[in-house]
């Protein structure tokens, strides 16, 4: 594999950063599936301490924002992937979903988030009647 190939895969597994006059911000890696009865979102979140994570549905708009505080203070990494300091992502969701019982867990440093939908727009099988 040539080494400039080696490098864009490379840049392409790390989180997005962007620096910012704030500070640096970086785009976490989120993957969302839907299935029958609700859609699910894993966030990649190493480092996030629950206390340093919102999350808020609102009008059909799902944002997750936190921060990621420095693993090692006083260090200089010589190459680093990890993002540190502050994220925020929101997506605009679709379906019908049920606000009351979205549910969170952060564990092994991956938010997984259960966005159950509406009975509305759940699939459902239609009864025919014979006559």
């Amino acid at each position: 594999m040539s080494s400039e190939i080696t490098k864009r895969k490379k840049e392409d597994e790390a989180a997005t950063v962007e620096r910012t006059r704030g500070g640096t911000t970086y785009n976490p890696r989120i993957d969302i599936w839907e299935g029958k009865s609700e859609l699910v979102l894993h966030a990649d979140l190493p480092g996030v301490a629950p206390d340093d994570l919102n999350v808020h549905f609102e009008d059909k708009e799902l944002t997750i924002h936190g921060k990621v505080s420095p693993r090692h203070e006083g260090v200089h990494c010589l190459y680093a992937e990890y993002g540190i300091g502050d994220f925020h992502r929101t997506f605009r969701v679709g379906e019908s979903i049920d606000a009351a019982k979205i549910s969170a867990e952060l564990q092994n440093g991956v938010l997984t988030l259960h966005l159950p939908k509406t009975e509305e727009v759940k699939p459902r099988k239609i009864e025919i009647k014979a006559s």
